[in-house]
């Protein structure tokens, strides 16, 4: 298995695929040929927004000369062909949305356990790269879910990678959230005990052959200090 974890695979403010940081060129070479591409809905109720982002995908890997055999989306009403869809899939997209609604549908459908032997590529995107994680860093996102003593900010994740991804620094770095700063008053503290890798998108994860690397620009948060890491362009061994 390869797999591409994302703060987002795209170029700002367009479905294009950002080639910043080798990404479309370790992709093109990652992928089997011919490649069917699965996507997973992060929230499974509400799957439209996931079959928009299945067409611009398809049209954007179109772009760089990769061409689906076929496309499918796996949401609530077809989630007990999980494992046909997932053993026929050659490349998983692991899509963006609510980190805890994701996590909840991933265990639901034994998502973990399917990808165990599961010799493809994936490309988790904002959210689904959060969720590849051992152990996950939910950060609190929508309203009061900062201030909920109930709101889970741990839970177990997919186990792709031991590393906890933060995205979308580039647009999160400012934003508060029920009268707290998110990244000051919330995740640093989060952070004691812990090393969060909070990326600027553009930035990645690349793991293969059990071994991963950091590219383009990212910061480690660790024990409340956040230090950049890596430089776009950069490429850090983890």
């Amino acid at each position: 298995m390869t797999y591409f974890l994302t703060s987002s695979p795209c170029v700002a403010s367009s479905p294009a695929l950002n080639p910043a940081n080798g990404f479309v060129d370790e992709l093109k070479k990652a992928l089997p040929e011919p490649c069917s591409a699965l996507f997973i809905c992060s929230d499974p109720d509400q799957p439209s927004l996931t079959y928009g982002f299945a067409e611009d995908m398809r049209d954007s890997f179109a772009q760089i000369g990769v061409t689906f055999t076929g496309t499918a989306v796996l949401e609530r009403k077809n989630q007990d062909q999980c494992g046909e869809l997932t053993a026929n899939a050659g490349l998983i997209f692991l899509t963006g949305g609510h980190v805890p609604t994701q996590n909840a549908f991933f265990q639901e459908i034994g998502l973990r356990e399917r990808l165990r032997g599961w010799d493809g590529v994936i490309v988790g995107v904002s959210a689904g790269s959060m969720n590849a994680a051992e152990v996950v860093y939910a950060q609190p996102e929508e309203p009061g879910e900062a201030v909920d003593p109930e709101y889970r900010r741990f839970l177990p994740g997919l186990g792709l990678t031991r590393h906890n991804i933060i995205p979308h620094y580039n647009q999160d770095k400012d934003w508060t959230l029920d009268g707290l700063r998110l990244y000051e008053d919330i995740t640093y503290a989060d952070s004691m005990g812990r090393r969060f890798y909070v990326l600027v998108d553009g930035g990645y994860i690349l793991g293969r052959d059990g071994r991963e690397e950091l590219r383009g620009e990212a910061y480690l948060l660790e024990n409340g200090v956040l230090t950049q890491v890596c430089r776009e362009g950069g490429v850090l061994p983890l």
